[in-house]
């Protein structure tokens, strides 16, 4: 047994033998339904990892037990007494990418935060209670300050996890990253077909370059998942990714709900009936890697995490409640990352358990 908790209203113990989260004391009874989901994923589904001193129930998670996953029960404590902080903090770190992607949110535009101001993010986020740190946009790997800032987090409060497309990775650079601590490397992969993924990329040989960045990463022995987005049509591709996702050897195959652009684009109930499904099924057969969906863990399980549990800073430091929704609450530039969060909570706009994504809803 690992005591993760314990506080005067508050133990949360973990079995490690049960794989089972129990808590005990005056908020127990408030904690317990967020414990209940945990513990069902734990046993219901495969981990994405499993080491000789945790468990990665999933690389969007901290693993049991941590220090971040000591804090992001802690944060769950809050969240039921009606204090939610931003347990995750995306930022975007730059504009420089090798992709030409459409569906780029930074392609317009320019300028980006400082290392100094960046730090300052990171500072302010770990105060309030982060226990997640997700560096995005464009291609962070071609900041050369990426390893520092990577290097910066307190690994003892939160994880780090990057995106990348992988036009830039090399072994040294993965190397580096590794060195630095991060946690989870996250490598788009839009299709099995190098021809149907270069094609939304906007550049010839990005697939083959993304294949080799994940053969690349595993080898320096980091935590890779390789993720895709889907619009309305493509959900019978999913298999077929997980099948790639499983013989490239990634420890999480992850599906994001993309952001549609026309009526036809938009994701069906009768698809996202087949994302669960898939997810169930794969998630409870062993081998292969774990199967993230956001249509589960954005929908049934937590809800939208956005301006609840989650806050986004774009690369010129303005700050939203994810990276999909336009209204901006101010710049980290000029006010604390702490009161934009409390101008967002204050908005009224995040008060409510949303089980489906608010930027879906675009028709």
């Amino acid at each position: 047994m690992t005591l993760l908790v314990k506080t005067a209203a508050l133990t949360i113990d973990f079995k490690e033998d049960q794989k089972k989260l129990e808590a005990h004391g005056a908020l127990a009874l408030m904690v317990q339904p967020i414990m209940n989901k945990m513990n069902q994923r734990l046993i219901e589904e495969k981990p994405a990892l499993v080491r000789e001193n945790d468990i990665i129930a999933t690389t969007w998670l901290p693993p049991i037990p941590s220090g971040p996953f000591k804090r992001l029960l802690l944060n769950e404590a809050k969240v039921a007494i009606g204090r939610p902080v931003p347990q995750t903090v995306s930022i975007e770190v730059t504009r420089e990418c090798g992709c030409r992607c459409d569906h780029c949110l930074i392609k317009e535009g320019e300028g980006q935060m400082s290392t100094d101001e960046i730090k300052k993010v990171i500072d302010q986020a770990l105060e309030m209670g982060a226990c997640i740190i997700t560096f995005t946009e464009g291609d962070p790997i071609l900041r050369e300050d990426i390893f520092d800032l990577i290097r910066y987090v307190d690994k003892e409060k939160a994880v780090v996890n990057l995106f990348t497309p992988g036009l830039e990775l090399t072994m040294e650079k993965a190397d580096a990253l590794k060195d630095a601590g991060l946690y989870n490397l996250l490598i788009g992969i839009y299709s099995r077909d190098p021809l149907a993924h270069d094609l939304v990329r906007g550049v010839p040989g990005a697939h083959a370059k993304a294949v080799e960045a994940i053969k690349v990463a595993l080898e320096a022995g980091l935590i890779v998942t390789m993720s895709t987005h889907i619009k309305s049509g493509q959900v019978d591709q999913i298999e077929d990714l997980y099948r790639f996702a499983s013989e490239l050897g990634v420890h999480e195959f992850s599906v994001w709900e993309g952001i549609p652009k026309t009526p036809e684009e938009q994701i069906t109930q009768i698809e996202r009936e087949k994302i669960l499904n898939l997810y169930r099924r794969i998630n409870s057969t062993p081998g292969g890697p774990r199967f993230f969906a956001s249509t589960y863990f954005e929908g049934e399980m937590m809800g939208c995490m956005a301006g609840r549990r989650w806050v986004h800073v774009g690369v010129d430091g303005a700050v939203r409640g994810c990276p999909y929704l336009k209204e901006s609450y101010g710049s980290v530039l000029e006010r604390s990352l702490k009161d934009l969060w409390k101008g967002m909570r204050r908005s009224g706009q995040f008060n409510d358990f949303e089980c489906s994504c608010p930027a879906q809803e675009l028709f």
